[in-house]
C-alpha cells in the first residue's frame, strides 16, 4: 500500500470526525480500509513464513504446521 492511499484513509478519517462522510466517501474509506488490512495481513504472513525456530543446540524446532504451510506456499525446497 502506497503512502498516497494510507494519507487518504487519513483524510477521510479526519473528515468523518468533524463533519462526516458521504456515501460515496464511506465506500471508498471501506475499499481503502480493506485494502490496507490485506496488505498488513499479507506482510505479516510472509514474515511468519520467514521464520525458522531453532533450540539451545541449533535444533531446526520449526513447528511442523508452518513447515507444511511453508512448503505449501513455496517457501521451501
Amino acid at each position: 500500500m502506497n503512502l498516497d492511499k494510507i494519507n487518504r484513509i487519513n483524510e477521510l478519517a479526519r473528515k468523518a470526525k468533524t463533519v462526516g462522510l458521504t456515501e460515496t466517501e464511506k465506500e471508498e474509506q471501506a475499499k481503502l480500509r480493506r485494502e490496507y488490512i490485506d496488505a498488513y495481513k499479507a506482510s505479516l504472513r510472509a514474515q511468519l513464513h520467514s521464520i525458522k525456530v531453532v533450540d539451545l543446540n541449533g535444533n531446526d524446532v520449526t513447528p511442523q504446521k508452518l513447515k507444511e504451510e511453508k512448503l505449501k506456499q513455496g517457501y521451501l525446497n
